[in-house]
Formats: structure tokens, sequence, C-alpha cells
């Protein structure tokens, strides 16, 4: 029998026990998808992604079934939502040793279930191995549901496909007001909630990249599997989201989701918000949209042109329920921003290029358009054309990292780029699924990849912009790595399909100091070549680069500084705040800092000296 009522989560405070202090900073009076964004920006920074392989032992840490039938201080069966029964007795449990790979009936053994199908994602990191989403599952009913989407089946018998031992089922979709008519698998009353927090955490984790992956085919709507629609910021069909949200409300939080939250951010570093703050689903997607689309951007103007990138900027749309921009590059759509100023990459020398914009607001309305701004690039220039991979260590065990580094002139947004690595089989070689890198890098800023099991003595987790276990930070030396732009290389350590063990085995390289562009075919020549472990000077700002601001438009203080330095005057605007050393390594990376608050904590820095950079600014400050 059911050892533990769920838990209705009354008070904030109740659910917030264990949000780490400062967790949410930010997200004062936002509401809406500027709430949304905030989140994103929370829970995607400084977490691990682990190897799919690695998921089958944490689920003896966030997994198991203590709230069912099951003694809470000596179980090892899992907690599977697909067969569990909370009135009586299971038909069949499983501990992590029963996991196996497909099954011809249920009760036979588990696997690892994407509650959103990772053909979504194309099955790549690190989406494929996030916790939040990718649970322990009875292996036939996973096998059967397919990449069907969670749902609301009919009752018509004739159209119920399979009815599972807990009462779950796959059937025709009866979701009001929902176009696809095909297979989904409603979960039991239960864990209805469970599935839309996880559903929403999705959303909100993959805020920037939701646009790249597979999403509702408008040719055929009603056969299509997928929910999403395709936009950053609702992420979902309209009738969808309401099903989300009926599910999210009639099945409030239980303890056991903020047991599980609490234990995948010990072994994750983020948490899903909306189990500790669960009226923020409604914060977020009960908002109801006008039917008046915004008003036009103006004064299109361009402030850079370069060779290879020209950054824009405008005045904003006046009307107040714009959410972001959309910039066309002779009329075709190539990016989209929440600010008013973006640089557009990628771009051919010599070339001219036609520029207008859009306002979209909440109910995806869009402007006219902005005025044209008409660019020529110029023949060449000073800056790299793309990022580049500047350093590469490979070491003792786990002893993998990869710099790389953007001196491109601009800011440069990092959703389009991969990580892969190949590996050989037999007599041939393949490529497992990528690492996507997200987020933006600044320009004359370097970042590290990191495997979360590195002992390196320089640097560690923290230090590190991405930390992951995917296969490609598994290198051994023998492996070709490369870093991709959408489908094209821009950068590569090794020689594509041939074993590089002479080579890179062994070693740590380091790129030389003249070496100022990314190259397809690797060239030993580039590099300095140091011993395996080799560990100095990584993740660091060319410091050669910076200037240091006056104080006629920002002041700092207190300086010297105990716990958080405040920033007075013009703050609206700074997008990035940076605490730097002063071998340049960055320490700390706040996204729109000043959005709700006017400083930056230091009460994790040690005694010392560093730098403040806000945005191109930058202020020597003294830690107490």
């Amino acid at each position: 029998m059911k050892k533990l009522l769920r838990s209705i989560i009354l008070f904030s405070s109740f659910v917030s026990a264990q949000i780490p202090a400062g967790y949410y900073d930010g997200t004062t009076g936002l509401t809406g998808f500027a709430l949304k964004s905030r989140l994103h920006d929370i829970i995607s920074t400084k977490n691990i992604s682990w190897h799919y392989g690695d998921l089958t032992n944490y689920y003896n840490q966030t997994d198991l079934d203590i709230y069912y039938d099951h003694d809470a201080s000596n179980t090892t069966i899992l907690l599977d939502m697909y067969s569990e029964i909370p009135t009586g007795p299971d038909a069949y449990e499983y501990t992590t040793a029963n996991l196996i790979g497909s099954s011809s009936a249920e009760g036979l053994g588990w696997n690892r279930e994407h509650m959103m199908p990772q053909s979504t994602f194309y099955s790549n990191y690190p989406m494929y191995s996030d916790l939040f989403y990718v649970v322990p599952t009875d292996a036939r009913i996973n096998q059967l549901r397919s990449n069907y989407p969670y749902g609301i089946s009919t009752t018509t018998p004739s159209n119920v496909f399979y009815t599972f031992t807990n009462s779950s089922k796959i059937g025709r979709s009866a979701i009001p007001n929902y176009v696809y008519t095909g297979r989904v698998y409603e979960p039991i009353d239960e864990f209805k909630g469970d599935v839309a927090r996880s559903l929403l955490y999705f959303a909100v984790r993959y805020e920037g990249k939701l646009g790249t992956f597979k999403f509702n085919n408008n040719a055929n709507p009603a056969s299509d599997t997928n929910p999403l629609d395709g936009t950053e910021e609702k992420a979902f069909d309209d009738a969808y989201i309401a099903m989300l949200l009926q599910w999210h409300a009639q099945d409030p939080v239980s303890q056991r989701e903020i047991d599980r939250n609490n234990s995948v951010y010990m072994i994750q570093k983020n948490r899903n918000p909306f189990i500790d703050h669960p009226q923020w689903v409604n914060d977020i997607w009960g908002q109801v949209p006008d039917t008046v689309s915004p008003q036009s951007p103006t004064n299109l103007t361009v402030s850079q042109t370069s060779a290879y990138f020209t950054t824009l900027s405008w005045m904003p749309s006046t009307s107040s329920d714009v959410i972001g921009y959309k910039i066309y590059q002779n009329g075709s759509l190539v990016a989209s921003t929440r600010n008013t100023s973006i640089s557009i990459d990628h771009l051919s020398p010599s070339t001219n290029y036609n520029y207008t914009v859009k306002a979209y607001d909440n109910g995806y309305l869009f402007s006219p358009d902005s005025n044209i701004v008409s660019v020529t690039t110029l023949a060449s220039d000073v800056y790299s054309k793309d990022l580049f991979v500047s350093k590469y260590l490979e070491g003792t065990s786990n002893n993998k990292a990869i710099e790389i580094t953007n001196r491109t002139g601009h800011a440069v947004n990092l959703s389009n780029y991969r990580l892969t690595i190949q590996f050989p089989s037999g007599t041939n070689y393949y490529f497992p699924a990528p690492y996507e890198l997200e987020g933006t890098v600044q320009n004359n800023e370097t970042f590290m990849i990191l495997n979360p099991n590195a002992s390196f003595s320089c640097f560690g987790n923290e230090s590190a912009k991405f930390v992951t276990a995917a296969p490609q930070m598994t290198f051994s030396g023998s492996q070709y790595i490369e870093l991709s732009y959408k489908s094209a290389t821009v950068d590569a350590i090794g020689i594509k399909s041939q074993s590089n063990s002479s080579q890179l085995t062994d070693v740590s390289l380091y790129r030389k100091a003249n070496v100022t562009q990314p190259i397809t075919s690797f060239n030993i020549n580039e590099w300095d070549v140091h011993p395996a472990d080799h560990c100095e000077d990584t993740g660091t700002l060319f410091l050669q680069d910076i200037q240091y601001a006056g104080q006629e438009e920002l002041k700092i203080y207190p300086n010297p500084v105990s716990e958080n330095i405040f920033v007075t005057g013009k703050t609206e605007g700074i997008e990035t705040a940076q605490i730097i050393d002063w071998s340049g390594r960055v320490l700390v990376t706040e996204k729109t800092p000043f959005l709700n608050k006017n400083n930056i904590s230091v009460q994790n820095l040690q005694s010392g000296h560093y730098l403040l950079k806000l945005d191109n600014k930058v202020f020597k400050l003294t830690k107490k």
C-alpha cells in the first residue's frame, strides 16, 4: 500500500527548503516569457552533463521507491511511473541490475525512457542524458510508447491499443482542440503532474535550441507526434500547453518530486524550477496575449562591419508586450534576439547584404519591417573568421579538456556549434551523437569544456563553461575531434578516419601564439606540444586587450569588498558581468546581471585582486 501521501504544496517555504541561497536571483517581479528566459539562464549555467551510461547508477540516488510499497530506510527497488500501482502491490519490480535493451512483454526489465523523445533532439548531448526527463521505466511500455507524445487517450475501446498493468494506456489522442489525432501515451493520474513539470523543464532548459529541434510538420499536423511549435518562448502548441497546465494543477508537486529535484541537483547541479516554485507555471504560460500587432522597431543602423560579420542596432518597439526581434538578411530569417543589437556572422568578404528587423509579441504577432540597411563586408580584417580550438589537454584517466577562443571581434551565439568525435568500429569509423554548445562567448574570451571527473591542477569544474562526460570528452588521443558550426567543420584536431595516436596520445597541445584562425585540416606545426596533464593559463581572457573603464557612466563600491560589489549608473543595458583573476581566468559570469538587482556577489571568492568586466568596461576590485 502507499506509505506516504502526496503532498499538496501550500507554502512555498516548504518546497524551497533545500534551494541554494540566491539560486533564483533575478526572478523577482518577472512574469511571462521574461521569467522563463531568466529561469533558462539560471538552470543552463554551470550544470554537468553526464554520459548516458552513467545514468543507471545515478538512479540509485534519484529514483528508488521509498514512497509506495517499500521501506524508506532500505530499498533498492526503482520507482517506475509506467508500472507503479499507488493503491496496491505492483505487478512487477526492478532494481538497476534488471536493465535490458528491449522486451517482448511487461515485467521483464527496465530501460531509460526519454520523456521528451530523443528523436526530438536527434539524440544529441546534453539533452540525451538530462536526468530531469530521462527516467527508468518498464522496457516494454517504453518500447511501445515509441516517440508518441504524452496525452489524453480516447476511451473508445477500438481506439485504445494497449492498456498496461497500472492502467496507463496508449490510444488515439483526445486532447481538446488539438490537431494531432495519432497515438498518445496517457500516464495514470498519480504522475500526470510529474510528466507536465518534466516537459516544462525541457522547454525552459533548452530555450534557444528549441527552434533547431524537430517540431510540428505543418504539412500534416494531424499525424505529427511532436508537440513543439518551433518557438523558443511558448515552446508547445496551445492545446498541448493547456493539457500540461491542467495536469500540473490536478496533480500537485509531491514529496517524491521534491526529493528527486534535490538529488538531481547534487548530481547535475541544476534544478527544475517548477518543483521549487509551482506557481511559475501559470506565471509563464497563463498569460493572455492581445490581438494587436506590435509597433515596428525604428532607426536600424550598422554599428560595425568587418569581413565576416556585421553588428546591427535599432530603437526598440514602443509596444509593451514585445518579447523579441527577428532579423532578416536579404529577406530570409537569420537570427532572433531579446536585445536591441546583434552581430550577424558567417558572412562572406566583399559581399552586399540587406537587413530588416521585426518585433514580435507574446501572442506571436509580428510588426511591419523596420527600415532597410545595406551592408557591404570588408575584403579582409584583423579578426579571426570563426572560433578556434586553442588548447587540447589529454592526460591521466579522465583528464580531458578542450579550450575554445573567440577572437572574431564580436560576441558569438554558441547555439549552432557542436563538438564531435570519431571512434573506430572494426575497420570503419563512426561519429556518436555530438555535444551541442549553448549560450554566448564574448569577444576575446576563451572557455573550457571539461570532463567532470578530471583532476587537473590548474582548474576544476567551477572554472569550466561546459562540464560533460559526453563521448566527446572521453578521448584518449587517437580520435579525430572537430568543432563545427551547423554541418560545417570549423576547426579540427587529428586526421579523420584514421588513428592519430602517434601525434595526440599522452600530450597536451597549446595553439601557437601566432595562430589566430581555425583550420579544417589539422596541422601539428600550429601547436606547441607538452606532456600529458600539462595545464596552465587555461580558460583565460586576452588581458593585453583589456582597457580599464573610467567612472563617467558606471561606479562600483565598496572597494575593497567583502560580500557584494554594487554598481551604480547606466546598468540597464549591461548584458554580461564577469569576474576575472589576474591570470585572465573567468571565475564568475552573470547574464543580464542588473535586471532586478544592483550588485554582484563575491562571497565565494578568496581574498585578493580581481577584475570586474561589465560588457566592455573593466574595473579593478579587491576582495577582503
